[in-house]
Parts: structure tokens; C-alpha cells; sequence
């Protein structure tokens, strides 16, 4: 006795958008990168500033890793921090120059993160990866959605 599967049904399939539609959903869809970019460029604006001029006793304080490497390398990070986040903001500036900028700062931003994600949970500060965890959430949708 053969068993018999009922037939394979066709494929769902979607009804075409309408232009005005599509319009309303990259609106929204720009609104939301637009967010993220602005979250991401505050936090790593403040976290950078904070690095170039609190004392390392401070930072030492807030975070393990300062105590564990040069000063000069602490304060290089917070540069880097500042030039990403600016870069996150980059087309608010000039439009000439392109997303090119907002693209390496995402790509920049998504490594630094990942390093820093390791770096914390290595040493065990769970409250600091969770902030990188967090912080990647963040950026890895802009710089997939930007690309």
C-alpha cells in the first residue's frame, strides 16, 4: 500500500508594494539607522572624551583594563573612539564626501567592540561585556543597513 503526500502548495506570495508604501517603510527604515547612528556616535563621543582627560586613577576605577596598559594606549582609544563616533555623523556634515566615512566608523566601531566584548569577559567584568554586547546590537544593524 503506497502512501500518498498531498501535493506541495505553492509558495506564498507577497502582493507588490506600492511606491508610496515603499517610500513610508525606507522612511522609516532611514529614521530608525538614523537612531542607532546617534546612540552609537553619543556613546562613543562621551566614552572617548572620558578617556582623554579623567585621570587613569578614575579610570582605573570604572573599568580593569586601564591598569593593565600604558597610558598612551588608554588615551590613543579614546581618539579613536572620538574620530568613529564622528564618523558615524559624517553624511549630517557633507553629503559631498559620501557614506564611505559612515562605513569604516561602523566597521571600526563593530571590531573595537568585538576586541573590547573579549577583552572585558576575559576579565570577567560582566556588566562592562554586557555594555559591548549591547553595543554591538547597536551597530552591526547600522552598518549592514548603511552598506
Amino acid at each position: 500500500m503506497s502512501s500518498t503526500f498531498p501535493a506541495p502548495s505553492s509558495p506564498v506570495t507577497r502582493a507588490p508594494v506600492s511606491p508610496a508604501r515603499a517610500r513610508t517603510i525606507a522612511g522609516y527604515r532611514n529614521l530608525a539607522l538614523w537612531t542607532l547612528q546617534g546612540w552609537a556616535a553619543m556613546f562613543f563621543f562621551a566614552a572617548g572624551y572620558a578617556k582623554l582627560t579623567e585621570s587613569m586613577d578614575n579610570l582605573v576605577a570604572l573599568m580593569t583594563w586601564p591598569a593593565l596598559v600604558s597610558q598612551n594606549l588608554v588615551r590613543g582609544v579614546g581618539i579613536v573612539e572620538i574620530i568613529l563616533a564622528l564618523g558615524l555623523l559624517m553624511p549630517l556634515f557633507s553629503w559631498k564626501i559620501g557614506r564611505w566615512p559612515l562605513l569604516v566608523s561602523a566597521a571600526g566601531l563593530v571590531a573595537m567592540e568585538a576586541i573590547m566584548l573579549t577583552v572585558h569577559m576575559i576579565g570577567m567584568d560582566i556588566g562592562l561585556a554586557l555594555t559591548n554586547a549591547v553595543l554591538l546590537a547597536i551597530t552591526i544593524p547600522v552598518l549592514l543597513g548603511r552598506r
